[in-house]
């Protein structure tokens, strides 16, 4: 398994991942088009040349990042690659807080703990249309 830039030639497999881990809530082909084209970090774990996880962050300014997503197709879950991509995500924002929402029910949200993310909040009825709660979680703030 390589970590590599996500490319526009790893949209379909993105949107294949997304579908089936998140079913109704997945991302659309433009929302994942649209992360690449405003230039936002985005790494892809590759294995035999099969996309098998991607992650993306946000850098808003010099102090500031937000985790877009990070997801590991579900035949490779438990792999250590969910760990991977997160500290390649902490590395590209370097000293910056970074934050990110987590459903509530989401088990990932012990992964960002072991990390220092901390629960700051939560966003009622966040995730639409099944209406989940998200966890607001900060790593480094202030």
């Amino acid at each position: 398994m390589k970590l590599e830039p996500l490319t526009r030639e790893h949209v379909p497999a993105v949107l294949a991942i997304e579908k089936d881990l998140f079913g109704r809530e997945a991302w659309t082909r433009w929302m994942v088009q649209s992360e690449l084209d405003e230039g936002h970090h985005y790494v892809a774990a590759v294995e035999d040349g099969e996309l098998i996880g991607y992650a993306g962050l946000a850098v808003v300014d010099d102090t500031e990042a937000w985790v877009q997503n990070i997801a590991v197709r579900a035949a490779d879950q438990g792999r250590g690659i969910g760990r991977l991509l997160l500290e390649d995500l902490l590395a590209a924002a370097g000293d910056r807080t970074v934050g990110l929402e987590v459903a509530s029910d989401n088990p990932a949200q012990h992964l960002y703990a072991k990390y220092g993310f901390e629960i700051i909040g939560v966003r009622k009825r966040y995730y639409q249309p099944s209406g989940k709660d998200a966890l607001v979680m900060l790593r480094g703030r202030p």
